[in-house]
C-alpha cells in the first residue's frame, strides 16, 4: 500500500467507527512513515506490544528537523515484564494489560518515584486459554480491588484478547463475559477506580466487539494493511 492509498484507508476505517470508540492503531512492526501517516489522519491512541518497539518509534517521530509535536496517546497493549516495567511508565499513557497483583505493585512502585498516576486496564484471560496472559475470569474482582489501593494507578476498565477464531461471531461469548464483569464491578463502586473503557476487538472482530460494548478497539492489519509500503 503506498502513502497516498495508505492515507485514504485510514481515513475511510477511522469513519467505521462510531465516535465514542476510541481506535487504537496496534503499530507492531511498522514504520515510522506509516505512524505518522496514521496521527496525521487523526488517529488518537498509538499501542504497541513491546516496550522497546514503541521507545524506538517515539525517538523515530521525534527525530528530523520538523521536530513535530504529536499529541497522541501511547498505549501498552501486550504483555508487561516486570523488567521492563521502569520504562514502560514512561513511554506510556496507558498499560491495558495489568495481570497480576505483583506486575500491579512494580509499575504502581516506579510510577511513585516518577510521582506519576497512571491509567490502567485489567486483562482477562476470558478464553482461560494456558498460553496466553491475562487474569482469569474469577480472579479479575479480587484483582481489580488489590490494584485500587495502589496510590498512583487508576484502574479504569478491562481489556482482553479473547481466542482466536477464523469467524469473528465465534468471539461474541468472550466479549459478553468481559462486558458482564465490566458491569458487575462499574456497579460496586469501589473506590479510586474510574470503569469506563472495555477494550476488545482487533482487525477481525472488532465490530462485534464494538456491539458487545467495547470502547476500545485495537487495530492493525485492518487499518494499514498487509505490509509495509516502500
Amino acid at each position: 500500500m503506498n502513502k497516498e492509498d495508505l492515507r485514504a484507508h485510514i481515513k475511510y476505517l477511522s469513519g467505521t467507527i462510531p465516535p465514542p470508540v476510541l481506535l487504537v492503531a496496534a503499530a507492531k512492526t511498522r514504520t515510522a512513515d506509516e505512524v505518522r501517516i496514521a496521527i496525521e489522519g487523526g488517529i488518537l491512541a498509538i499501542g504497541y506490544n513491546y516496550v522497546q518497539e514503541a521507545e524506538a518509534m517515539q525517538k523515530a517521530l521525534s527525530m528530523g528537523k520538523e521536530q513535530k509535536s504529536y499529541r497522541v496517546k501511547w498505549h501498552l497493549i501486550g504483555h508487561l515484564q516486570r523488567n521492563k516495567a521502569k520504562k514502560a511508565v514512561q513511554l506510556f499513557d496507558m498499560i491495558e494489560t495489568i495481570d497480576s497483583p505483583r506486575i500491579a505493585k512494580t509499575v504502581n512502585s516506579h510510577c511513585e518515584a516518577l510521582g506519576k498516576i497512571l491509567p490502567v486496564l485489567i486483562e482477562i484471560n476470558s478464553g482461560k486459554e494456558s498460553n496466553k496472559t491475562g487474569a482469569l475470569p474469577t480472579d479479575v474482582p479480587s484483582l481489580v480491588r488489590e490494584t485500587a489501593k495502589l496510590k498512583h494507578l487508576k484502574v479504569q476498565g478491562l481489556m482482553t484478547m479473547g481466542p482466536r477464531f477464523g469467524d469473528p461471531e465465534k468471539a461474541r461469548p468472550y466479549f459478553r463475559l468481559t462486558k458482564s464483569l465490566f458491569d458487575q464491578l462499574k456497579s460496586e463502586n469501589i473506590p479510586n477506580t474510574d470503569m469506563k473503557y472495555i477494550s476488545m476487538g482487533m482487525s477481525n472482530t472488532y465490530q462485534q466487539a464494538i456491539e458487545e460494548g467495547a470502547n476500545i478497539v485495537r487495530i492493525g492489519t485492518k487499518l494499514f494493511g498487509e505490509r509495509s509500503f516502500d
